[in-house]
Parts: C-alpha cells; structure tokens; sequence
C-alpha cells in the first residue's frame, strides 16, 4: 500500500525580522513517519527575508520540508538548515528570546547534520562587530567583523566568487573552481583557534572563512540556493550526506576571483489586453511606432526568467513599470510572478517599482518596509528603489540629517544594505563649462549637438518624466550614505538605442561611491559588455532587448568576455550521468 504523504508546514507570513511567533497550525506526523524522516528536512525560518527559494531548491531536489514552531523541533530534527537572513544583532535577539539559540547550540553539539547559510554561518561565532558587539552563538572562536571598505574595496561583496578549499569537506565535493553567489557586508576571518572548523576561504581583499566543516556541521557564507547548478549540488550533498556514492561531482571549473556578473532585466507592465507582458521602451517609450500603437510584447515574465537563468544570467531583475501605483501589496500578479519565478530559477531576484511608503484609499498607512518585506518573502531577493530614493536624497543633501524614516533607511536596517538597490534614471544636460552648474560634470569625448563640451546628469523620477534639481554623482552619494549597497544605474539618452553603455556616466558614478555599481541602457553587441568593465569600475552590466530579441545569447556574451580577460562565471556541467536527475519542482504555479 503506498505510504501517506509526508505533512509539511507553511512557513510564518510575516516580515518582521524581530517578531518570529509560533505558526497556528501544528506539524502532523503521519503513521509513515519513518519512512517520510528520510526525505524530510527542518528549515529554522524566523520570518526574516527571502527564504522562499531556499524552500524552493530543497523541493527541487525531492525533499520535504517541515518547519520550527518550537525549540523541541530543532532536537528531534533528523537535518536542520539554517538560513540566517537581516542583521546578526535581531537574529541573536530572536534566537534568545524564543529559547531557540539554545537548542540550535545543543543540536550541534550532539553532532546532528546541520547546514547554516550566511548569516546563519556568522552566528556560530562568538560575536559580531555588526550593530554591536553582539554576542553570538558561540560554537566556533572568532568575530565577525565588516570588509574594510577604505582602501578602495566594494561593500557589500555582491556576486560570485572562487572558493578556496582547505580540507575535504562532503557537501563541497567537486565544485573547486566553480563560482558562488556571495551578497555580504560582514565576514569572519580565519585563526589558529578556529582553522580546524575551515572548510574553505575566499578571497575579497583579505582571505575570509566562506565555509566551515566539522563532523555532521556545516555552514557556508555563500547562498547555494542562488548559485545556480553549483549551489543545486552542495544543498543535494547536504541533504545526502549519508551516501558517498550519490555526491555529485562537477568538471573541475576556472574560477579564481570574483567574477563580473551579467543581468538580464524584465521590464514588466500589463498591456492594453490585461495581460502581464515583458516590454521594452526606447527612450523609456514602450509603445509600438506602427499599427495600432500597442505596448511591444516580448513574451511572459516567468517564462523568460527561467530561459535566462538556463542561459547563464547571473542574476533576473524585474522591473515593475505600470503597477503599485496607488496600492504596491495589491499587485498580486507581480507577487505572483516572483513566486513562480523562484520555482525555478536559482539566481538571485531583484524587483523594483513602488516600493515606498503609502496610504491606502481607506486610510490604512503601510511603510516601504511592510511593502519590501511581502516581496522579499514572494521570493526577491533585493528590492530597487526610484524615485522615492530621489526625493530621500534631496531631504538629506538639504537637511543633512538622516531621518531613519526613509525606505532606504528602513529596509537597509532590517534586511541589511546588500537587499536595498537604488535605480539612478539620469538625462545628460549639455553644458559649455562646468561653471554653469553646481552638480558634477563630465568632459566629454564626443562634443554635444552644439558643440558643447561637457555634460551634468540630472536624475529623473516618474519613469523618466520629470527632472529634478539633483546630478547622477550627488545622488548616488547620498543614496550610499542613507544606506543603500548597490546602484543601478540607467541613461535615458541610450535607453534602446544598441549603441553602447554611457561609459562617461559609469565611470563618473562608479569611481565615486564604494558599493556596487550596475551598467545598464544601451547594449548592443558583445563588444559593449567588455568595454563598460575595462573602463569602468562597474561590477555588473544589465541587458533587457538585446537577450529578449535574441540578437545575443548570454553565453556568447560571457564567451566574449572570458576571450577579453575578464572574469565570468561560465555554466558547469557534471562529470557523469550516474547522479539522480532533478526533479520537477512540487506544486510549481501556472506560468503567468
């Protein structure tokens, strides 16, 4: 007779990070329990971030998933994941208060399987530098402490990078030369009392611990839940540890440092049918020039999600351009997107438009953080701010003061700066001396329409339709001050127009902050991508038209890449066929 189903809990609905409560329901245990423990997982989700595609990958691989309501759930767990998402400081305050800082520390004394990923590797430290010191776990000597961002390093380190092997650790079992996906400000680095628990290290700087490895305990800094196949075969590692012969084993890869990452972008929006389509504009115009003037169509967000993230994007971005308007938590066809996307790909998310603070037409306020919390639990990643992060800027640039009110401020505080993204959609102004302007000015290379030989960057809001009193530079200054860890930067002037990124607007913007900087608006060819990273400090280029029209495939781009010198992370291929296939995910939702 077939065994029933393994009963599976929900993960808690809330976004707060400091408020975990026990789910109402109870988790069931079948009369087939026995045999359900063996493809059952204990996922520790206190409500903080995105733990959706965690939850996802673990499905993807064939395995159930039951969650913590209480501290008895960590110790009879048969293998506990931990995904430590926000700020070391209110994880600590949350694990203390609901008794579950302790069981986590008996469970890992008893040398149970466990598996903590970033943060949730940070809190078996003794303590951490961030908001603190605070206190940690305390299960392995050594503090964490921030990348010294003074000497010119980008903080937070955002993207994939080598790791560096220092002992044979199972769940690591052949990804030496393969890149993962790293998004962190605060790192613990390697000592004599803690060298026996190092399992890798990675280099950004200085050389930090990027996995530890004792036993049945394992915790790694990286999230191999967004690095793609690599991170699909260390969770599988994990979760079948007990047999040598089911470890997969990949063709050994070339990474050596972090990598440039290439983004494809999905400008989402409804069309004049209802449909939720993927669009592109020229020039931020998204209508067609012919017929019957209808928004160009593309094809389906999820769809295209999924075919990039098979072709090697390292990262998906969704843009939002026509919703949230009047009610950011009523756009349940973007949630939905997010939701479905994740099912499937394991890249990180972003997803931008409307997050701010607003009041519903019955009077019902809801901050940018209540707004950014249901799309980070919907399966984002980071969230992009735009012209909120304008009109922040300009207070702060006036007052001076940091108000702690800002959506910046908000979400950087809960979720930690590397999930706060601000999209810069800048025009060029054509000057004659930089003395007409008080904002930062370029010389440029090719003279203006009248023969003008430099420009200023006057940022815009409103999907470009209004200018205001503050440059590209003075923006994303200030936006780095108020909190935010990554910049996308846009150019309205090469929006669809294939003729290459504003390489003087990237430079301009990324020689003057110290967190990551996107290039994005104008890509054309493969030459463009190469160009933008040998003259510019950008850590990443984003593309939408050029992958959505076919005209370039992600890979030839990375290939192109790699013949120029420049370092990218290339798809991996196993080394046999003998491993188990993968699974199609469980419940996966209609694709929208």
């Amino acid at each position: 007779m077939e065994a029933a189903p393994c009963a599976v809990s929900r993960p808690p609905s809330s976004g707060a990070v400091v408020h975990w409560q026990r789910p109402k329901r109870s988790v069931r245990v079948s009369a087939s329990a026995s045999s359900c423990s063996q493809q059952t997982v204990t996922l520790l989700d206190y409500g903080a971030g995105n733990v959706r595609s965690l939850r996802n990958a673990i499905r993807h691989l064939g395995f159930h998933i039951t969650d913590v309501h209480k501290p008895e759930d960590i110790m009879t767990a048969d293998r506990l994941v931990f995904p430590g998402v926000g700020a070391f400081g209110a994880a600590m305050q949350v694990l203390n208060q609901t008794g579950l800082g302790e069981a986590l520390r008996m469970y890992i004394d008893k040398d149970k399987p466990f598996l903590g990923i970033c943060l949730g590797l940070q809190l078996l430290f003794d303590s951490s530098e961030e908001n603190g010191p605070v206190k940690g776990l305390g299960v392995i000597p050594g503090t964490v402490g921030r990348f010294d961002s003074t000497q010119g390093l980008i903080v937070p380190h955002i993207g994939w990078n080598a790791l560096q092997p220092v002992k044979d650790s199972g769940i690591l079992h052949g990804i030496e030369g393969h890149h993962v996906y790293f998004v962190h400000s605060y790192r613990a680095l390697p000592s004599e009392d803690n060298k026996d628990w190092i399992s890798s290290l990675c280099y950004y700087g200085e050389s930090f611990v990027s996995s530890v490895s004792r036993g049945n305990v394992n915790a790694v800094q990286f999230h191999p839940e967004k690095s793609g196949a690599v991170g699909l075969s260390i969770l599988q590692n994990f979760l079948r540890q007990s047999s040598s012969s089911s470890l997969k084993t990949l063709v050994p890869g070339k990474a050596s440092k972090l990598a440039k990452r290439v983004i494809a972008c999905l400008d989402v929006r409804a069309n004049d049918k209802g449909d939720l389509v993927v669009t592109k504009g020229d020039q931020y115009d998204v209508r067609e020039t012919t017929g019957d003037n209808e928004v160009r169509n593309l094809g389906k967000p999820v769809e295209l999600a999924s075919q990039y993230y098979k072709g090697g994007a390292d990262e998906v971005s969704f843009l939002n351009i026509t919703g949230f308007r009047d009610f950011p938590l009523g756009d349940l066809p973007m949630l939905q997107v997010l939701r479905s996307a994740s099912e499937n790909v394991f890249v990180p998310l972003t997803v931008g438009g409307g997050i701010r603070d607003f009041t519903d037409a019955n009077g019902r306020y809801y901050s940018s953080l209540e707004v950014a919390s249901e799309y980070f639990r919907s399966g984002a990643d980071k969230v992009s701010i735009g012209s909120d992060a304008v009109f922040a800027a300009e207070e702060y640039l006036l007052t001076g003061v940091k108000s702690g009110k800002t959506s910046i401020e908000q979400i950087s505080r809960v979720y930690g700066n590397q999930a706060v993204v601000v999209s810069i959609d800048p025009r060029r102004v054509f000057i004659k001396s930089p003395d007409e302007v008080k904002f930062k000015s370029v010389k440029l290379n090719k003279p203006g329409p009248n023969g003008e030989e430099y420009a200023w960057y006057q940022c815009t809001v409103k999907g470009g339709r209004e200018g205001r009193p503050i440059g590209a530079y003075e923006l994303a200054k200030a936006v780095e001050q108020l909190g935010a860890g990554e910049i996308l930067l846009n150019c309205i002037d090469c929006d669809g127009q294939g003729e290459g990124y504003d390489i003087e607007l990237i430079k301009l913007v990324s020689d003057a902050v110290t967190i990551p900087v996107i290039a994005s608006s104008g890509a054309g060819a493969v030459e463009h991508f190469s160009e933008v990273f040998q003259r510019t400090n950008a850590s990443a280029a984003l593309a939408a038209g050029i992958f959505h029209r076919n005209e370039v495939p992600i890979q030839s781009v990375k290939q192109h890449l790699l013949d120029r010198g420049v370092e990218v992370r290339m798809l991996p291929m196993e080394k046999t066929q003998s491993n188990q296939p993968e699974m199609a995910p469980r419940g996966a939702a209609a694709v929208v």
